[in-house]
């Protein structure tokens, strides 16, 4: 029996559940992290002693880190074209994971604190104008590398397009006046939203700030 914990509106933990999703696989979700806790008790942190959410379990085999956790799931349970072996599409799909990590990501949580769960009274705006120009050059970069394909890795789509996707989602929800022109990051967006673990997960809006009323 496959179990995750983590709240279904986690960013990290949407891109786990989307990939389930279109696999097909039954599982049971605990929710942990944020409002719900639980990161922190000892039941937990023998599962993952980074107190962090999502945590896979699969029978006795525990594995955390979202990216870590889709490799595993595609390879365990999904088509060879999810997460291909030949090493240069296998290397291009590893690229495209890293890059959300590591040129992405630092730019799009900072920002989505700004601008969903910060009053706009609040808002450092210089550094919103700052990380909203260095995510507008990257997805100017992902545009770039989608010309003429379908996916990001070419005809097929790989748990790099839901990496991407997630964190593509949560940037149309931004209200910014410097995103970039990108025909072929928007007509690959239009592509990957038919999908059904899209649908389901990565669309979920993120939870009431609880400290909003403070």
């Amino acid at each position: 029996m496959l179990t995750v914990w983590g709240r279904e509106r986690g960013l990290c933990v949407k891109k786990v559940l989307w990939c389930l999703e279109d696999l097909k696989l039954d599982f049971e979700r605990i929710d942990a992290g944020r409002q719900y806790g639980r990161t922190n008790d000892e039941e937990y942190l023998r599962l993952n002693r980074n107190g962090l959410v999502p945590t896979l379990i699969d029978d006795e085999f525990v594995l955390w880190e979202s990216n870590a956790i889709m490799r595993y799931l595609a390879l365990r349970y999904g088509p060879p074209s999810l997460y291909p072996s030949e090493p240069k599409l296998h290397a291009d799909c590893n690229r495209w994971l890293d890059w959300s990590v590591g040129a992405l990501w630092p730019d799009i949580v900072p920002l989505f604190t700004s601008l969903i769960r910060t009053a706009p009274d609040r808002r450092d705006m210089t550094a919103v104008r700052t990380q909203s120009t260095r995510l507008a050059k990257n997805w100017a970069i992902a545009d770039e590398y989608l010309a003429g394909k379908q996916f990001i890795t070419g005809d097929y789509f790989t748990i790099a397009d839901i990496a991407l996707g997630v964190l593509a989602q949560t940037y149309e929800t931004f209200e910014l006046d410097n995103k970039p022109v990108t025909p072929h990051l928007d007509a690959w967006y239009e592509r990957i939203s038919q999908r059904p673990g899209f649908k389901r997960f990565a669309v979920l809006p993120p939870e009431p700030d609880p400290t909003e009323h403070n």
